[in-house]
């Protein structure tokens, strides 16, 4: 069951705006010459993706991250975890990267082992990446392989599943690794997967919100041409999915004692 839901924020000063679980990426933060300070429970976005796609591969090092990390830890305050350096196995990713779904399943396992290593007292969560069921089994048993015992994890991300979510393939592998023991973090959930798998999600994130803002009329009393960059309606929009998660785990809830 979804114990925290993150609201995707391109804006990082909203840390300093409001308590609501915020999730933030690396990317934003490290172009400001100063840093918010949080006042309320935020995650850390590595910004893979960003990064993946723009390069092929990761140009920030992992001992830049850490020090990254440190500084968010520090500064900002209320940090609950970050995310790896993680190699994500979209199709359109292996074919930037020319690599393999296998090969990024050892980069990103690596990845976790040397920020681990690094700085064992930073919130670094792992994440599992593949494509296919039997993609992710195999990057439990690389963990496992690896000494990492993904049962005894606070948290671990899914990756690779925000472009496919109300698909049947996505319930599949949720509900599978979450009966393996694992308490999972959905990346980027859509409102269209929540009724899908959310009972098998710890916690989630989602921008969906600016999406879906870009896309309708602005609040009322707002002046700007729509509400894709605004607290109010991000917050109004996080209120909704989190009514709408509970409805859905109570009536999951109902259904087993029926």
């Amino acid at each position: 069951m979804i114990e925290r839901f993150y609201l995707g924020a391109h804006h990082p000063d909203w840390l300093e705006r409001t308590p609501a679980p915020l999730f933030v990426s690396h990317r934003r933060l490290s172009a400001r010459r100063t840093l918010p300070r949080a006042v309320g429970p935020w995650a850390l976005d590595s910004g893979g993706f960003t990064e993946l796609s723009m390069h092929g591969a990761w140009k920030t090092s992992a001992a830049e991250y850490v020090d990254a990390v440190r500084l968010y830890a520090h500064e900002i305050g209320n940090l609950e975890w970050a995310a790896p350096q993680d190699w994500m196995c979209e199709p359109m990713m292996l074919a930037q990267t020319g690599l393999t779904v296998d090969e990024h399943q050892e980069r990103t396992v690596a990845n976790f082992l040397e920020l681990r290593a690094l700085a064992p007292q930073l919130p670094f969560v792992p994440v599992l990446q593949g494509w296919a069921l039997a993609d992710y089994l195999r990057c439990v048993e690389m963990y496992d392989r690896a000494g990492v015992d993904l049962r005894a994890e606070p948290l671990v991300g899914l990756g690779s599943v925000c472009r496919r979510q109300s698909t049947d393939e996505i319930r599949e592998i949720t509900e599978t690794l979450a009966g393996l023991g694992l308490r999972l973090h959905g990346f980027g959930v859509k409102t269209s997967g929540l009724a899908r798998y959310a009972e098998h999600l710890a916690s989630a994130d989602s921008m969906a919100w600016s999406y879906d803002a870009r896309r309708s009329a602005p609040l009322l009393g707002h002046t700007h041409k729509n509400c894709a960059n605004c607290l109010s309606w991000a917050l109004a929009w996080l209120e909704r999915v989190e009514r709408r998660v509970d409805e859905v785990q109570l009536s999951l809830t109902l259904g087993r004692a029926s």
